[in-house]
């Protein structure tokens, strides 16, 4: 396979995005999601318009075997990922104490313990042969905290800092991690999460234009990017010299539904 990318929730939204824009550059894919029709559909899609290799496998990433599995399927086949793309994730509205536990457990799974796991198994590999590139798929979110997403935006932030620590430790090996952090996007993660009607949705960006933003950031090994600049600013030159309890309210602010009136 010829500069192969494997990407997490290849299926749907960014991570669909991702592939076609990777297969677009003539890359071959190892896509993985849960569902195996989607992903048979995007290979037959991509195989016909860009004459590239798409793998599919079906897995769910919240099994703490699946990882594991994953690796040992791609090195079945002699493989080589020279793109690692960790976008599977997914999210959840509520107050924490009112949701329910095992979703959040399996948010946190998938979002921290899965990506933070093939990071681990793949990027062995890359050192080997002193050469590969990382995109882990964050947030806006990671940025600060989250009330009414509290697990979510926690296991965004710890995607942010992850990523860009094991990118300063690997700047010498040819390796390089970007972590992409889009502000709301409208993909299938808007209704999972039962976020239709919350107000920082009310103007998402199309996942087509997030993928631009992330996958160009990856090929010039940047560090961070975040796919609109006033978020950009708002995020790295407002919001570190706000108050604390002014954050707080104003994230959570962003995350009422429409309609409802901050308690």
């Amino acid at each position: 396979m010829n500069n192969t990318a494997l990407i997490t929730g290849a299926s749907s939204g960014i991570g669909k995005e991702l592939a076609r824009r990777h297969a677009s550059k003539g890359g071959d894919l190892i896509v993985v999601a849960r569902r195996l029709e989607a992903l048979h559909k995007l290979k037959a899609e991509l195989e016909a318009e860009h004459n590239v290799s798409v793998v599919c496998i079906a897995a769910d990433l919240t099994e703490p075997e699946t990882p594991q599995n994953i690796y040992e399927q791609v090195q079945s086949r002699d493989a080589e990922v020279d793109v690692l793309i960790n976008n599977a994730g997914f999210g959840g509205h509520g107050k924490f104490h009112e949701r329910n536990w095992k979703r959040d457990e399996a948010m946190i799974r998938l979002n921290v313990m899965a990506l933070t796991e093939l990071t681990h198994l793949f990027v062995k590999d890359m050192l080997v042969r002193k050469r590969g590139m990382i995109l882990n798929v964050a947030s806006t979110a990671g940025f600060l905290p989250g009330p009414l997403q509290a697990v979510y935006y926690a296991t965004k932030a710890f995607v942010l800092s992850f990523s860009q620590a094991i990118a300063e430790e690997l700047r010498d090996e040819n390796i390089t991690v970007t972590v992409l952090c889009p502000g709301p996007v409208a993909t299938e993660f808007t209704s999972v999460a039962d976020m239709e009607h919350v107000v920082a949705f009310k103007n998402a960006s199309s996942p087509a234009s997030v993928a631009e933003v992330g996958y160009e950031a990856m090929i010039k090994g940047k560090l961070v990017a975040i796919n609109d600049w006033k978020l950009s600013l708002m995020l790295n030159w407002i919001v570190p010299f706000l108050p604390r309890r002014t954050v707080l309210k104003l994230s959570r602010r962003l995350m009422e539904k429409r309609g409802r009136p901050l308690p």
